[in-house]
C-alpha cells in the first residue's frame, strides 16, 4: 500500500489549539497523514468579524487542498466552525467536520448537576451556546467563563513559555466557586492547558473536550468512504504522523519539538505559508 493509498486529514485552526485534537485523530488513526494548517497571521480568529473569517478559512483550505488532496478536512475551531462550515462545504466535496462545546457528553458525565464551561468570549457569547445548553443540560447549574488569557497562555505553552499559574487560579476562580464537578473545554486550545487547569482546579472530576468525538466522525467518515483505516506497514509513517505543519505566518520557535512532545513529530515545518510556495 503506497503513503497516498492511507488517509490523508487537513486539520484547520487559527493556532494551535488544533494539535490537540489532531492527537486525537493521530490515536484513532495512527497511519493517516495529518496536514496542520494554522493561520496564524490572523490569530485570534474571535477578534475577526465573520466575513474575514469565512473568507480566510475557505481561501486557505483550498489552497492547502490543491497542494495536498485530503480525504477529510477537520476544522479545529470553534469560532471558524460556528461561522465557515456551510461556505466551505458548498465548494468541496471533501467531507467536512466542525467542532462544538462538549455539552451534551459533559451533562451525561456530571454527578452534582454543575458544569463549568471554560470557552473563549467569542464562543461564551454566541446564541448556540445556549442553545447546547437548552437540549442538553436544561437541570443543569452551567457556570461560563470566557476568559481572553488562556488562548495566548496555550499559544505561548507551544513556544516554552510556562503557564501563569497565579493568573490562571484567578481565571477560573469562578468555576471552583461554583463547585463543578464537570468543565467543558470549549475551544480546541484548553486541553493543551489541562495540566494547568487541574492544578487550579483539583475538585473537578471530569474535565471534556470535543477531540475524541472528531476523530471518531473522521473515522466514521473515511470507513464510509472506503478509505483504507489500518495500514498494511504501519511502521512506515508512524514516525511522521504529519506531513506538514504550515502557518500562514511565522512558525512558531520550537514548535517542532512541542509537536513530537504530543505524539505528532512532523515531517516539514512551513512558515509564511501559502506566500513560500
Amino acid at each position: 500500500m503506497s503513503e497516498r493509498e492511507l488517509p490523508r486529514i487537513l486539520v484547520f485552526d487559527s493556532g494551535v489549539g488544533g494539535l490537540s485534537v489532531a492527537a486525537r485523530v493521530h490515536e484513532q488513526l495512527p497511519t493517516a497523514s495529518i496536514v496542520y494548517l494554522a493561520d496564524n497571521a490572523a490569530f485570534p480568529y474571535g477578534a475577526l468579524s465573520e466575513s474575514v473569517v469565512v473568507e480566510r478559512c475557505c481561501r486557505l483550505i483550498s489552497k492547502a487542498l490543491e497542494q495536498y488532496p485530503c480525504d477529510a478536512i477537520v476544522v479545529a475551531c470553534n469560532t471558524a466552525s460556528t461561522v465557515a462550515l456551510p461556505n466551505l462545504r458548498a465548494i468541496t466535496d471533501v467531507p467536512v467536520v466542525g467542532v462544538v462545546p462538549a455539552v451534551k457528553p459533559a451533562a451525561t458525565q456530571t454527578k452534582n448537576r454543575r458544569i463549568g464551561i471554560l470557552a473563549t468570549p467569542a464562543t461564551v457569547r454566541r446564541p448556540y451556546l445556549d442553545e447546547l445548553i437548552r437540549e442538553f443540560a436544561p437541570d443543569c447549574q452551567v457556570e461560563r467563563v470566557g476568559h481572553p488569557g488562556l488562548v495566548q497562555w496555550a499559544e505561548d505553552l507551544a513556544r516554552g513559555v510556562p503557564v501563569p499559574q497565579c493568573n490562571l487560579d484567578g481565571a477560573v476562580r469562578k468555576l471552583r466557586d461554583a463547585g463543578v464537578d464537570t468543565v467543558v473545554l470549549g475551544c480546541t486550545h484548553y486541553p493543551l492547558l489541562l495540566t494547568s487547569l487541574k492544578q487550579s482546579l483539583p475538585e473537578v472530576k471530569f474535565w471534556v473536550d470535543s477531540g475524541d468525538a472528531i476523530a471518531r466522525r473522521v473515522v466514521w467518515l473515511l470507513a464510509q468512504a472506503g478509505k483504507p483505516i489500518e495500514a498494511r506497514e504501519p511502521s512506515r509513517v508512524l514516525g511522521t504522523p504529519v506531513a506538514e505543519a504550515l502557518f500562514t505566518g511565522k512558525a512558531p520557535a520550537g514548535i517542532a519539538s512541542y509537536m513530537a512532545g504530543l505524539g505528532l513529530q512532523p515531517k516539514l515545518v512551513t512558515g509564511n505559508w501559502p506566500e513560500t510556495l
